[in-house]
Parts: C-alpha cells; sequence; structure tokens
C-alpha cells in the first residue's frame, strides 16, 4: 500500500496558489502489514510459583496459584459459561515446591504429597467490597505474604515507583487463602450471552461467590479443611450473607468469619430524613477524628484515644441519643448544652452545630473540621487530609485517604502479578469499578439493607461459629459504633452474644496501613484462628 505525502509548505502553496514552481515530489512509503499482537484475556493454564517467607521467626513455603475457574449456567445440562472469577491462592507446602517437585520428578523417595494434612490445615476464602472492589486491599495490606510498602508508619505511599514486600504480619502461618474477585473487578468477568449484570446484586454476587468456592474445595480436595470466610467493608455484607449461603444452599459450615470494617446493617451509615441512627454511630468517630488533628480543649486531648472514644461514645449513646429522640421536645437549655458538649468532644463550631441541628452527616463533618487551616479529611481513613480548590463549599472535591493508596496499591499489584506470580493478561485489573445499578433485590425493598438476621441465624443453627470484628477509630465510612449498634440490637442468645467480638485500632478503613495496627491485628487474628472450634475431639 503507497501513500502520497506533500510537505506542509507545499500543501500551504497549492492552497494559497501562490507558487509559480511544482509541488514537490511526492515521497513513496510503504508500510509493512503487521498483524495486530493477539489480546490475551487469560492465559491457557494458571500460573503456579513456589516461595519462601518468615513470619513470627518461622519459615514458611507455600505454593502461590494465579486463575481462574469458570462458572455455569444450566450445569445440569448445557454447562454454558456465565463467567471467569479470577482468583489468587497461597498453600502452604512441607518442602520448598520446586526442590519436591524436581525430586518427586526424578523418581526420588519424597512423600506423597507435600501440602500438610488438610483436615488440619485451615482454608481462608478473602474479598473486599464496594460493591465493586477487586480482593487487592486486604491480599496486600494483611493477609498475604507479600504487602504494598509504605513511606512511613501511617501508611503514607511517597513518590512512585511503587512495589510491594515481604509481609511480616502474614497470616500464611494460620491458614491457606484463596484471594476472590467477584465478576466485573479484578480480572473477573462475564462470558459468552451473560450479561454482567447478572451478578451485579446482593443475592446474584452471593451465590456466585458460593459456587466459586463449592468449585475451588471440590477441584482441590479441600472438603475437609475448617473453613473460614473474610471480608471488608461491603465484603462483610457479602461474608454475613454467603456464611447463610453456603450452608442453606450447598451445605458448607464455616468455622469462622472475619468481618473488617463491617457494615452489615446499612440503617446504622445511610443519612437520611427520619434515621437519626446514623448521627449517632458516627458521632464517636468524629470525636477520634477532631483528637488526632489536635482539636480539642486540654481536658479531651490529654487521654489516650481508647480513653477518650469510650466517653464519646457513652456520649452518643446516651445524651446525645436522647436529644435527637426528643426533637422539637428538647427545650432550649437542653439544646445549649448538647451544642457545647458535641463542640467539646468533636472540634467543630458552636453555631455550625446549631445550625446543622444537631445532625451533621460524615460529608460536611469531612469538609468543616479543618475549614480554618484550607483542609479536608479523609472518609476511608480521617488522618489524612486534603486541599480543595474551593474551600467554602460544603462537599470536598476527593477523598485524600482513598487518593493516598489508590495507585500504591493498583501499581504494586499489577507488577507484582506479572513479575512474581508470572500471570499475564492484557485485560485491565479492575481494582474499584462501576457496577451500579447494584440490585439489592428483597434485602433492600422498602428498608434499608439488612444482612445481621442471615448471619444470626446461621450462628444459632452452627453455635460453633466465631465471628472476629476489626473496626478502625477513624473510619468514617464504617464507624466502629455501626457494628457495635448492630451487633447489640441481633437478638442472639445470651450464650453466643461473645462468639462475635469487635477489636478496635488506630487508623481507619484500612486500618492495617498503620504499622502499629497492622502488628495488633496480626497478634489478634493469631488469638482468633487458634481459639476457633475445629473438628470432634477425640
Amino acid at each position: 500500500m503507497t501513500r502520497r505525502v506533500l510537505s506542509t509548505l507545499a500543501l500551504a502553496a497549492l492552497a494559497m496558489n501562490l507558487s509559480a514552481q511544482p509541488a514537490e515530489k511526492s515521497i513513496e512509503k510503504k508500510d509493512e502489514a503487521k498483524p495486530a499482537p493477539e489480546f490475551i484475556a487469560y492465559p491457557d493454564d494458571a500460573s503456579t510459583t513456589y516461595h519462601t517467607c518468615e513470619i513470627n521467626g518461622e519459615t514458611i513455603h507455600y505454593e502461590a496459584t494465579a486463575g481462574t475457574i469458570v462458572l455455569v449456567k444450566d450445569e445440569a445440562t448445557e454447562a454454558k459459561p456465565s463467567a471467569k472469577m479470577f482468583y489468587i491462592s497461597y498453600r502452604r507446602t512441607l518442602s520448598p515446591g520446586d526442590e519436591y517437585n524436581t525430586k518427586k520428578e526424578a523418581g526420588e523417595d519424597v512423600p506423597e504429597s507435600n501440602y500438610p494434612d488438610a483436615t488440619k490445615r485451615p482454608i481462608t476464602f478473602s474479598f473486599n467490597g464496594g460493591p465493586g472492589s477487586s480482593s487487592v486491599w486486604l491480599h496486600l495490606g494483611i493477609f498475604g505474604p507479600k504487602k504494598v510498602a509504605y513511606a512511613d508508619d501511617e501508611g503514607r505511599p511517597g513518590p512512585p515507583p511503587y512495589r510491594v514486600e515481604a509481609n511480616p504480619n502474614s497470616l500464611l502461618d494460620k491458614s491457606d487463602f484463596v484471594f476472590i474477585d467477584p465478576v466485573s473487578t479484578g480480572f473477573s468477568r462475564a462470558q459468552g450471552d451473560t450479561s454482567a449484570k447478572e451478578f451485579h446484586g446482593l443475592e446474584s454476587d452471593i451465590a456466585s461467590v458460593a459456587n466459586f468456592i463449592k468449585r475451588y474445595i471440590t477441584r482441590n480436595g479441600r472438603w475437609s479443611s475448617p473453613l473460614y470466610i473474610a471480608g471488608e467493608s461491603y465484603g462483610t455484607t457479602r461474608a454475613a450473607g454467603l456464611t447463610d449461603h453456603l450452608q442453606g444452599q450447598h451445605g458448607i459450615s464455616v468455622n469462622g468469619v472475619i468481618l473488617i470494617s463491617g457494615i452489615i446493617e446499612f440503617s446504622t451509615l445511610r443519612f437520611g430524613e427520619g434515621n437519626d441512627i446514623p448521627y449517632i454511630c458516627f458521632f464517636p468517630s468524629y470525636a477520634a477524628t477532631a483528637h488526632y488533628h489536635n482539636m480539642l480543649p486540654p481536658e479531651h486531648q490529654n487521654k489516650s484515644i481508647e480513653e477518650f472514644y469510650k466517653e464519646a461514645e457513652a456520649f452518643a449513646l446516651g445524651d446525645y441519643a436522647s436529644a435527637l429522640i426528643k426533637g422539637a421536645r428538647l427545650t432550649q437549655a437542653q439544646e445549649d448544652d448538647i451544642v457545647r458538649r458535641m463542640a467539646d468532644f468533636t472540634g467543630l463550631k458552636p453555631e455550625f452545630i446549631r445550625r446543622a441541628n444537631l445532625r451533621v452527616d460524615q460529608g460536611r463533618f469531612c469538609k468543616e473540621l479543618l475549614r480554618d487551616k484550607g483542609l479536608t479529611v479523609g472518609r476511608f481513613d480521617s488522618r489524612f487530609t486534603g486541599q480543595d480548590r474551593d474551600r467554602v463549599s460544603d462537599t470536598y472535591d476527593y477523598d485524600p485517604s482513598y487518593a493516598v493508596i489508590r495507585s500504591n496499591y493498583t501499581e504494586s499489584f499489577n507488577a507484582y502479578i506479572r513479575e512474581e506470580l508470572g500471570f499475564e493478561s492484557d485485560l485491565s485489573y479492575e481494582i474499584l469499578t462501576n457496577v451500579w445499578p447494584w440490585d439489592y433485590g428483597r434485602a433492600g425493598e422498602a428498608r434499608y439493607v439488612n444482612v445481621a438476621e442471615r448471619l444470626r441465624s446461621v450462628m444459632h443453627e452452627q453455635p460453633h461459629i466465631r465471628v472476629f470484628v476489626g473496626s478502625g477509630y477513624h473510619d468514617l465510612a464504617t464507624p466502629p459504633l455501626g457494628m457495635d449498634y448492630t451487633h447489640d440490637h441481633m437478638q442472639l442468645a445470651d450464650d453466643l452474644y461473645e462468639n462475635m467480638k469487635n477489636h478496635y485500632y488506630i487508623g481507619g478503613h484500612m486500618m492495617y496501613l498503620d504499622k502499629a495496627s497492622m502488628a495488633q491485628l496480626k497478634a489478634d487474628l493469631d488469638a482468633f484462628y487458634n481459639s476457633v472450634p475445629v473438628g470432634l475431639t477425640e
């Protein structure tokens, strides 16, 4: 194929009829026909690699696998693929995997299996929330053998390029892990004539993840292993529903459930007319935020965060809740007292609190607390601050705590999956993508979404189940009191109430960004795994 090319000057001369000289001699160019490179969504086979890490002074050998499991429609008839769900699994081995495989292929005398006894080795299925989030946060934040590297002890990334590093607080010494990306997140995609929208709903999402788990434990011989479910944020909504679905639909019972930054009863965080519960549940986290930013009078500022949070919580559940319930029956003197005490706890100006009718939602708080300094505070983690273009608006331009982690986790994961785990795909790894509209179905019809009852029912039916709840003091997305309020209203049997416990940490939605909190979370989760009943007593 040839193309006639005229110089810019010649074109101009022709156009203006100013040149008496002939146009420049045309230049012949021949483009070599090159076939477009093949787009590879998924490699033909899963990628399996072998590694070693150090956790609590112990050397852990493990096998890492990155691949997909196909979900199907009409399983009993056509078995047409409906989705490919991407996962990364880590399974402990008794000796280095490459060394074991080499000896086995050479015919040397080696054990029949290089895995620990599956009946005694737990397996944990982990995912994040959104909805629309991949599993990267818990994976490279706390559970996996590698973690995102930070520039300081609070989790700031510093300048790129970003990387992963060894994670001394990994839970791989306690359990094998499978990190699941729900359909439309990560590398997971709907297949064939199945629309992605078919997976974008509370019930269909739970069903697809349950099907993945059933197929995974079948293919990998893990039906006899102790089973744990771990979720963060909306992932805790999924986890609560999934625990019930696995048992009710597939006869699969779990041993333990891990809820990080939980939300299983949405009335605790949906600010709206007539719903005063969120104002109560967010209040102690507002106080913790003001405490971190030194916005309080000395009598509060000089207290530890643990002591001060408990005082703010007592006020929120007591006099503040009573004032909100009274509504117009609140006297002027009572209102004056509540306004003063709210200001002392939160660092907000009394006149602002009064104009808000004692009801300050999360967005306004993030904008207002440090307004005089020209700063906003983060939603995911209110320790982080940002600067807006418009300093007098009621809403912030962006969440500075998400801006801190987004590129760090995205770049680190994409390098890690390809360079260390050997999985190559031309698909975009969707860290956090848009899956709206999300169908809440019967769980959200004419009411706030509530899956707490599903968790309660399965805890009553299977009283061996233990539930770990981890919450960050500075989380303004899913505040700790929201989960405590839910726990206190689940109507659990008296002898089961302590089977679900909340643990509190400095930091926000991803409290594991904080170095000290990450270490404490590891210690608490170690104790949790050790305490969960597993198997029959011999």
